[in-house]
């Protein structure tokens, strides 16, 4: 019988089932309120002592540096999943007490809020619901049975693509004026006077006429003027059109994995 003296020693101590096989350590010693005298302990198991459960400390020695159950290694890992907090419910225990009792283990106790049967101590350990430590196949110890694996799944990445707008083009004409100089070529008259001496040939022609008299002789002068119009005329022909151009994306997304890993504390398991 453990004692509440030793309660604290006790705590991180290693646990060993009827076998000598080391089940796990203790993580917490729970006592009846009433008493004082421990009565429940919680054994962590799994890897890196990640579960938790619970074992009765009716028939529990101490043995060496560690605390001796009169239970299998799996009857303890298999029992029910109850949260390790400050106390156990009377329902929790009930269903403790049940589960150890109904496995034909030795150390059951009646039901009741910390209630110890100690004339069950020479029941033994064998009997009807005793888990077969002898089987080879793997098997959910974390809820009902299954099957004889465990299923690791994965999430990966499902890349596509897809059409989206990202914008409109589109042609404005306007008119824009501007100006625009252009060198023309023009042609114009000026005065300019000849002379030309009295000849023989010219004498008949200066001659015709009085001798003294007033006359005026008008000349007609002409130039070319710049003449301008305009006319529209088409220059080119503009059209708007869409091409596709292949580039590439990075995609930048977080997935999980799940990764199993092997635990055993058999000897000789060879894992």
């Amino acid at each position: 019988m453990i004692s509440e003296n030793n309660i604290a020693a006790l705590i991180g101590a290693k646990v060993i089932d009827r076998d000598g096989d080391k089940i796990g350590s203790v993580g917490q010693i729970y006592v009846d309120p009433s008493t004082g005298r421990p009565n429940w302990a919680s054994v962590r198991t799994g890897l890196f002592g990640t579960s938790e459960s619970f074992v009765p400390l009716e028939d529990a020695v101490e043995d060496g540096d560690g605390l001796r159950v009169p239970y299998e290694k799996s009857t303890v890992k298999d029992a029910p999943r109850i949260d390790d907090d400050a106390e156990l419910s009377p329902q929790e225990e009930d269903q403790l007490y049940a589960y150890y009792h109904g496995s034909g283990a030795s150390g059951s106790a009646t039901a009741g809020a910390g209630v110890t049967d100690a004339g069950v101590a020479d029941a033994g350990v064998a009997g009807a619901g005793t888990t077969d430590t002898g089987r080879s196949d793997g098997y959910d110890t974390s809820g009902p049975t299954t099957d004889d694996a465990m299923t690791r799944s994965e999430e990966r990445l499902d890349v596509g693509t897809e059409r989206v707008e990202t914008g409109r083009a589109r042609l404005r004409k306007y008119v824009v004026t501007e100006n625009q100089q252009v060198e023309v070529p023009v042609t114009r008259e000026e005065v300019r006077v000849e002379r030309e001496p009295i000849t023989d040939a010219n004498v008949g022609d200066a001659l015709d006429g009085p001798a003294i008299s007033e006359e005026e002789h008008e000349v007609v002068l002409h130039e070319e003027r710049p003449v301008v119009e305009k006319e529209t005329v088409p220059v080119e022909r503009v059209r708007l059109d869409a091409q596709e151009v292949t580039g590439t994306e990075t995609v930048n997304e977080d997935v999980r994995k799940e990764r199993i890993d092997v635990e055993s504390d058999a000897r000789g398991s060879g894992v």
